[in-house]
């Protein structure tokens, strides 16, 4: 059984790396991908690109055998997501425009990126996003800033680097990357415009008790 969910697992790594390059989320050889199954990772192998990685390339942890592919670099920043979210079976790690771009502009006094409420999914869905200090990709700072921020949030941005997230299942993390990539672009697009946020008392309404 092990065996036929893994299989599926990695054919779903497959269909979600294709979806995402087709998207535009992952130009070049950016962005990584994993799907926890029982105790294993299945990730995107080092170096692959999203839009030709196939089902044998992916690599799993603890491996099976010496010369097995080795995972993304970026595996510490997935461990960390995966450990601060029990619940979760997927992480999804993109350098996609706007969500990157955000990312490179200061946080708030508090410590999040700097993306307004304009909307009730932006809120609902996203919650405060947590801005992650720079370290470099790969490294064990990078997963550190990590574990420290995603205690209660599934959404971070790695400051100057790109977004990455934490979900129940692997659409539902492709649908939380897509909605803080569109709630960047619609920030960057109203920004210099006249632009009408949701009030405190809409935005405490839309919010999840607890978060």
């Amino acid at each position: 059984m092990s065996e036929e969910r893994e299989a599926e697992a990695r054919r779903a790594i497959v269909r979600a790396c294709r979806h995402l390059s087709a998207a535009g989320l992952s130009p070049g050889s950016s962005g990584n991908v994993s799907v926890r199954v029982g105790s294993r990772i299945v990730a995107t192998p080092t170096g692959s690109s999203l839009r030709s990685v196939v089902e044998h390339e992916l690599a799993a942890t603890p491996a099976d055998q010496e010369g097995a592919p080795r995972p993304t670099k970026e595996l510490p920043l997935h461990a960390a997501m995966y450990a601060a979210h029990p619940e979760a079976t997927a992480v999804v790690h993109l350098h996609s425009p706007y969500a990157t771009a955000l990312a490179c502009l200061p946080p708030d006094e508090r410590g999040f990126a700097p993306l307004p409420p304009l909307t009730p999914y932006r809120v609902m869905r996203l919650g405060d996003v947590p801005l992650v200090p720079y370290s470099a990709p790969g490294s064990a700072d990078l997963a550190a800033g990590v574990t420290a921020a995603a205690p209660g949030h599934p959404v971070l941005l790695l400051a100057n680097h790109g977004p990455v997230v934490a979900a129940a299942t692997l659409d539902a993390a492709i649908d939380l990357a897509e909605e803080l990539e569109t709630a960047a672009q619609l920030t960057f697009l109203l920004r210099q415009a006249p632009s009408v946020a949701l009030d405190a008392a809409a935005v405490a309404a839309l919010t999840p008790p607890g978060r």
